[in-house]
């Protein structure tokens, strides 16, 4: 691909997030298939998963139980 100095980018090359290289307007904010395939991967296996707290395990429960008993 070649740079164009009329052509303005859409957004600015950030870092990819994967290995630090330069993001590409194809794969954005990934540098490559590779980078984004490898982040997707990571989030369907659960990798990125948000941690629960066991008092906030304990509150979902205490409301279901409390709504279970208003039936």
């Amino acid at each position: 691909m070649t740079s164009d100095p009329k052509v303005t980018p859409l957004r600015k090359a950030q870092p990819c997030p994967e290995c630090g290289r330069p993001s590409t307007r194809e794969d954005y904010p990934f540098c490559s298939d590779r980078c984004r395939s490898l982040d997707l991967s990571r989030w369907l296996n659960g990798s990125y998963a948000i941690p629960v707290a066991d008092d906030e395990e304990l509150a979902d429960n205490q409301r279901r139980t409390d709504n279970d008993s208003d039936y």
